[in-house]
């Protein structure tokens, strides 16, 4: 490295003259820095900076483009230093070759981040020199420059480097003028990108008052179909940043005028971006403008129109929620949680003084007109019951027509047919009710379109199952269908369920093993929103139904195992303990992680049943997994073995426990492979550490076994051993105590293994057991 200044002396300007074509292939190995280094020229080393930098070779200027943070870093320890080179990279911004100017961008990020660490005046240092480079580069004649510089901002910005002040002094309204409607096409249409990035880094106020009216304007934009397109694909971005209330007031006329606008590429992008736009307006504008829009969408006569609408449509729907009445939200990782309330909501009770109407005419509300109502004065419930679907049932006195004491037209005298009854040839005749039932069907009907959402919405949702949207719309619009179908479900509420069973049994069956993977992996939230009694009657059928499917199917029911078991009648739940041993087989007996994701659900079930379950149904499962052929398999099957034997004395199963114990030794510590007696010691371990048991039954029933395979002949058992012994088991207090029977034959046993041929065996009987631990992963 040393000769490398020679490259950089003087008279040496022709590339060819050092060597180019050597050096540049070569480059990344070489100290950047280098020219720095004392030479012939006895300059110092902020001379011979200024030297190369300025340097009539292109190449020459190109390196101290490349290597500006290396230099700060050799002179960031001296403040005038430290500006003479912030200075020079000033100047050299200026350099008229659009490579050294590239070159020098691609620093700036870097150079800002080591700033920010290392100088305590970083912001102003940063805010004069480096800010009005990126800034000038926004305007460069060439493009590899302005992309550059582009891409730098947006780091800067996520980085949280630049302040609020030059965001608004400087860059912004470089962006404006850019945006003009003078502007340079090219110019513009970049800046219009860049800015659409920006909101989402800006604060509200910032957005608002700087660009919010320019971004209005460059939707109508009718010379540059570029910007609208832009504009749309970022309208929900604007509009979540501003808010309801601007969203309404500003934006909404532009976004009804994206969305027919006639470019079908600039319709398709409001497609994508509606749910964003939805969830930033008020329920009334949502239902009354975006329902219609999206509507008109949904049927555009672009293909590719109708598509996006169609991915977008459940999404959309779901923005039609109301937790307060519903009970539960989703986050923004998908995560399905349950709203808080307060004592009095759970009990129905509220104080709002519209509530009774909000709960009668509200969109939850089943109405009542499905009740026989000739019943005369007899008293009744105020509310029918519900079946499970969600439809109110006759009561048994309406569907026994009850007592109609005052409907005495067709109802003869008590004596005059007191020697006939119902087991008698003939009875009064039964008058004819067939309009009523028809009125009351129709009613029914009615009663059942739920009023959460629009009914074309959800018309359009339904018909995404329909042979022919696939073919005219999308091939994998069932797919679509079943992703967004929880969201949906959550909208309608319980009480509407009856609305999506249909399509919800279409999609399982779906020959597509596409569609029925995506519900098999969300079915154990749609059975957090649909309740106990609808996820036995509904989902539990469906549920089985995955069980015996394709891997790529079961895997997602395998998944959330424990989240759907979870949420059935411990005797619903107890019939799966029969099809747990099922999951050990698979379609590829290559597919370990089906196994692993098993071992990882099993550790969370064993809560679910009791040590006499556990013991008989997953104890089995659970050796079986031990001995896998994969390591990451086995790995995960000792720490269930561990947690199966917590589970044992936790619920004082001490014989169950004892026989457990009595099982692994057998199978681990007499196992003639060494990988066996191997996991022995570490299932040894993972015990004490834990907890799982007494350490006096521990000592008696398990310590000896351990203590018997220090003088193992494979090394890599005795490494586990020892580190179980020195890491874990001698830290205990049992085994401290004065007196305590084992020490003794403990301290012997660490001191030989600290004694024993292999390295690693010293080392891990050796080590300090409160230093950081190695990780032993790799010999197991």
């Amino acid at each position: 490295f040393a000769g490398l200044s020679l490259y950089f002396e003087d008279g040496h300007d022709d590339l060819d003259d050092f060597g180019f074509d050597d050096y540049g292939s070569e480059c990344d190995g070489i100290r950047i820095t280098a020219f720095l280094d004392a030479g012939q020229d006895n300059l110092t080393p902020l001379g011979r900076l200024e030297k190369y930098a300025f340097s009539e070779n292109v190449f020459n200027r190109q390196i101290v483009a490349r290597g500006l943070l290396d230099v700060l870093r050799e002179f960031s320890d001296n403040e005038n230093d430290f500006i003479s080179v912030m200075e020079t990279v000033a100047r050299m911004s200026e350099d008229g070759e659009p490579t050294v100017r590239a070159e020098l961008m691609e620093q700036v990020p870097n150079i800002a981040m080591f700033l920010h660490e290392s100088q305590p005046n970083f912001p102003a240092a940063f805010s004069r020199y480096l800010v009005p480079i990126v800034v000038r580069y926004l305007t460069d004649p060439n493009n590899q420059v302005r992309k550059t510089s582009q891409a730098a901002l947006l780091v800067l910005l996520e980085q949280g480097l630049i302040c609020k002040g030059d965001m608004e002094t400087k860059v912004c309204p470089v962006l404006l003028d850019l945006t003009e409607p003078s502007s340079d096409d090219d110019y513009k249409i970049e800046a219009v990108a860049i800015m659409c990035k920006l909101v989402t880094m800006l604060s509200k106020d910032t957005v608002e008052h700087l660009l919010l009216l320019r971004f209005c304007e460059l939707c109508s934009d009718a010379r540059l179909f570029q910007v609208r397109k832009v504009c749309a694909a970022n309208f929900g971005e604007f509009c979540s940043i501003v808010g309801q209330d601007a969203t309404e007031k500003l934006l909404m006329s532009k976004f009804f005028d994206l969305c027919s606008d006639s470019l079908w590429g600039i319709r398709k992008a409001c497609a994508e971006c509606f749910m964003i736009v939805s969830n930033s307006t008020s329920p009334g504008v949502r239902r009354t403008k975006l329902s219609p829009l999206f509507i008109s969408l949904i049927s555009d006569q672009s293909r590719w129109v109708r598509q996006a609408a169609f991915q977008s449509l459940g999404r959309f729907i779901s923005t039609f929620a109301n937790p307060s009445s519903t009970g539960l939200y989703f986050k923004e990782d998908g995560t399905l949680l349950e709203v808080p309330r307060c004592p009095f909501d759970r009990l129905g009770l509220g104080f709002d003084s519209g509530a009774e109407n909000n709960i009668q005419n509200g969109p939850y509300y089943i109405e009542s007109s499905m009740r026989c109502s000739f019943n005369g004065p007899t008293e009744r419930p105020s509310h029918p019951p519900i079946k499970q679907d969600g439809r109110s049932t006759p009561t048994l006195e309406c569907m026994s027509g009850g007592d109609r004491g005052s409907d005495s037209t067709h109802t003869p005298p008590r004596g005059r047919h007191e020697n006939f009854n119902s087991f008698h040839y003939w009875r009064p005749p039964l008058p004819d009710i067939s309009e009523e039932l028809e009125m009351l069907k129709d009613q029914e009907m009615a009663s059942l379109k739920p009023n959460v959402i629009p009914q074309q919405l959800l018309d359009q949702y339904l018909s995404m199952t329909d042979p022919a949207r696939a073919q005219t719309v999308d091939t994998e619009i069932a797919k679509h269908c079943a992703f967004s179908l929880p969201g949906v479900a959550l909208t309608l509420g319980q009480q509407n369920w009856h609305c999506l069973k249909d399509t919800y049994e279409t999609l399982a069956t779906d020959v597509q093993w596409k569609v029925r993977r995506t519900l098999a992996f969300s079915i154990h939230e749609l059975a957090v929103i649909l309740g106990d009694q609808l996820t036995a009657a509904d989902l539990v059928p469906i549920f089985n139904g995955f069980l015996k499917d394709l891997d790529e199917v079961r895997i997602g029911v395998l998944k959330h195992l424990y989240d759907f078991l979870k949420l059935l009648h411990a005797e619903k739940r107890r019939e799966y303990l029969y099809q747990l041993q099922e999951f050990m087989v698979t379609d590829n007996s290559r597919n370990w992680r089906f196994r692993y994701e098993l071992a990882e659900q099993l550790i969370l079930i064993i809560e679910l049943y009791s040590h006499y379950d556990v013991y008989d149904y997953l104890r089995q499962i659970a050796l079986t997994l031990c001995s896998d052929k994969v390591s990451e398999v086995r790995w995960i099957s000792y720490k269930l073995v561990v947690e199966i034997l917590q589970k044992m004395y936790a619920c004082g199963a001490h014989d169950l426990g004892l026989n457990f114990i009595n099982e692994l030794i057998v199978r681990f510590c007499h196992c003639p492979k060494w990988v066996g007696r191997q996991a022995f010691a570490f299932i040894c371990q993972a015990i004490v550490e834990e907890d799982c048991m007494p350490m006096d039954q521990f000592a008696q029933h398990l310590l000896p076994s351990l203590l018997s395979l220090s003088s193992d002949p494979v090394a890599n058992v005795r490494v586990l051993v020892a580190k179980a012994l020195r890491q874990s088991v001698m830290e205990k207090a049992y085994f401290k105590e004065p007196g305590s029977a084992y020490s003794d034959e403990l301290e012997e046993t660490v001191m030989a293994l600290q004694a024993d041929k292999d390295r690693d065996v010293r080392f891990f009987a050796s080590q300090d057991p409160n230093m950081a631990l190695m990780d032993t992963a790799a010999l197991i």
